[in-house]
Parts: structure tokens; C-alpha cells; sequence
């Protein structure tokens, strides 16, 4: 680009929006990119601050702020993401285009964000989000910017794709076992089958059904082995979760062949979930937690599992920053720092 006097300008091409305020005191874009400067211009340019202009030049190394913001947002995005492919000065919000898990390539994101002149701002990975949320601002930050810094941005991307993208949820085949000799019995009354059915409800999930047991190994491993046979892909046991002996979830769980994952998690609420993997299945120990409290570490890891994701022993360590709820009066997760550490 190169700076000229407005008086100058006539017949030039401005190679940027211009804005200013309106008859009605709202600030707007008084001149598009691309328009051809005429003398009745002039007045208006100067009512509005504008001195100088800047017009391109023929042979410039330079990429104008919304060419290269739609460069990378083509390579950065992954499916079930929409974005407008006419940005406004360099900007460009990324939307979820359907309900699922946003997920972020953290190392490759900080890569594209040490270009520069681009910045890319998300969401935080693993973040669970509607149809038409905003997920996402990518924007350059002057008029122009050099065509290698487009080059190594959208290198970045590719070689790392997708970046950014929503998982959908997937309707999960789902079995539920309420363990509790008190709750078998009837000595008291299960709590936990609504509070079960109306967190998997919001995944679509296909529920097969819920087993009641006493403290039985005996019997909740036959309910396991039943819901197996049925096909469940994610089988969920409540109640006996804690470390007294008399609590045989967990062994019932280790009984079944299952690969332990982890018992315990850096979290709280919900420092007793269990998850393992018997092949395909996750079984998953549920804290006692869950049924008093709208948010625990179970919200946290099944929005991943329904998406399709693995959770792995590596990554459970990861949670304990991020992952001590204040238990707000209203609560407001996932828009809140609760298990986004990860």
C-alpha cells in the first residue's frame, strides 16, 4: 500500500473499508474496498478524519486483511462449522453448524497464533455447544499483511487439520446399574433413575434399560455381562462408589476383564468416578455426587465419550487444575472454567 493525500486521490482504488459516523450519529462504513475515489468524494473523506488514503500498489508483496482472513479460515475448519465468507475488516466468527463437542488443536492454534498479524480466538477445547453458538474470532490485525505470513498460517493449518471442529454426538447404546442392597430391597427410594435418564436424554441416547442389584458381586457382574449381550456401548453403575470394603462397584467393574482407566479423579464434585474399557464398552463407576449436584466430573467426560472420543490414563492428571467447582448459587457450566484445563 502507499499513503496519499485525499486531494490526491481522485481516480484511485481504496484498498480498505473506511467508517465513519453517520447523519445519525452511528458509526458505519462510509466507503467500501474497491471503490474509485471522485472529487465529490473529497469532502466527505475529510468530514470523516481522512486526510490520507491508502491505495494499493501494483507489485506489493501484500495481502489485503480480508483475503487473508478467509485464506485461513477455509484450511482451519473442520466439519460441522459455518462461517461468513465475506468478512468485515479482517474479521471472520466461526459458528457451530450443529450440537456437539468444539474441539481445539491446542499446540497447532498457539503455532498459527506466533504468525504474524493473525489472531485466532476460541472457545476452550472440549466444550460442549448448540447449533448457531459463536465459537470462534479470527481476524489480521492491520490493513495488509505480508503474503508469507498467509503462506506459513495456512501451512500451519493444513499440516495440522482440522485445528478447529464439533464432534456430533452420537445415540450411544446405554445401560444403567443401580447398585445398593437399601435401594434393591426398597428399603429406600432410587434417586438415581431420573437423574440418570434425563442426563443421557441430552445425547440422544439409545437407553437399554436399568438393573437394579444388591451388594452382590455376583449379581452386578451378571447385569454387566447382561447389558454386553444387548450391545450397549456405554454401561453406567451408581451407587458403592467410595472406598469402604463393603463398596464392590469398583470391583465388579475390575471383575468384568475391564481395563481400569481410573478410580478417582482430580475433581470435585465427583472425586469417585470410575471409567474402563471392556473392548469397545466404557463402563463408568458414577459418584454419588452426581445425584445432588447439577455438575460433577461426569458432565465433564460425557459430552467426550459421546462424541466419540477416548479418554486415556494420561489426560485424567490434567483436570485437576480447572477442576475444583465453586458450586455457584446459579449454576452456569460449561461457561465456566470447570474441567477446561485439558
Amino acid at each position: 500500500m502507499r499513503k496519499i493525500k485525499v486531494e490526491d486521490a481522485v481516480g484511485e482504488m481504496l484498498c480498505h473499508d473506511m467508517t465513519g459516523v453517520n447523519d445519525n450519529g452511528v458509526k458505519c462504513v462510509r466507503f467500501k474496498r474497491g471503490h474509485v475515489i471522485t472529487e465529490a468524494d473529497i469532502p466527505a473523506l475529510l468530514n470523516i478524519g481522512k486526510g490520507h488514503i491508502f491505495v494499493w500498489e501494483p507489485d506489493a508483496d501484500e495481502v489485503h486483511e480480508d483475503d487473508a482472513a478467509i485464506a485461513l479460515a477455509e484450511v482451519i475448519c473442520g466439519d460441522n462449522l459455518s462461517y461468513d465468507k465475506k468478512p468485515s475488516e479482517g474479521k471472520i466468527q466461526i459458528n457451530a453448524a450443529a450440537d456437539g463437542l468444539f474441539t481445539v488443536n491446542r499446540e497447532a492454534l498457539r503455532k498459527i497464533n506466533s504468525v504474524g498479524d493473525y489472531t485466532v480466538a476460541t472457545l476452550p477445547n472440549f466444550t460442549r455447544v448448540d447449533k448457531g453458538q459463536k465459537l470462534c474470532g479470527l481476524r489480521i490485525v492491520p490493513l495488509v499483511t505480508k503474503r508469507d505470513n498467509v503462506d506459513r498460517a495456512v501451512a500451519l493449518a493444513r499440516e495440522n487439520f482440522p485445528v478447529i471442529t464439533v464432534l456430533p454426538f452420537k445415540p450411544l447404546k446405554c445401560g444403567v446399574i443401580i447398585t445398593g442392597s437399601e435401594v434393591y430391597y426398597g428399603r429406600i427410594q432410587d434417586r438415581f433413575e431420573p437423574v440418570m435418564t434425563k442426563k443421557l436424554a441430552g445425547y440422544g441416547a439409545q437407553l437399554l434399560g436399568f438393573t437394579k442389584c444388591p451388594d452382590d458381586l455376583a449379581m452386578i457382574g451378571a447385569a454387566i455381562q447382561d447389558f454386553l449381550k444387548k450391545g450397549a456401548e456405554v454401561i453406567l453403575l451408581t451407587g458403592g462408589m467410595s472406598v469402604d470394603p463393603d463398596d464392590l462397584t469398583p470391583t465388579a467393574i475390575r471383575q468384568s476383564g475391564a481395563e481400569i482407566i481410573t478410580q478417582g479423579v482430580p475433581m470435585q464434585p465427583g472425586n469417585m468416578l470410575t471409567m474402563a474399557y471392556l473392548e469397545e464398552t466404557i463402563l463408568i463407576g458414577v459418584p454419588g455426587a452426581s445425584m445432588n449436584f447439577p455438575t460433577t466430573s461426569l458432565e465433564v467426560f460425557l459430552p467426550r465419550i459421546f462424541a466419540g472420543l477416548k479418554i486415556t490414563k494420561e489426560e485424567i492428571a490434567g483436570y485437576g487444575e480447572g477442576g475444583f467447582c465453586l458450586m455457584c448459587a446459579e449454576c452456569r457450566y460449561p461457561n465456566c472454567y470447570f474441567g477446561h484445563s485439558v
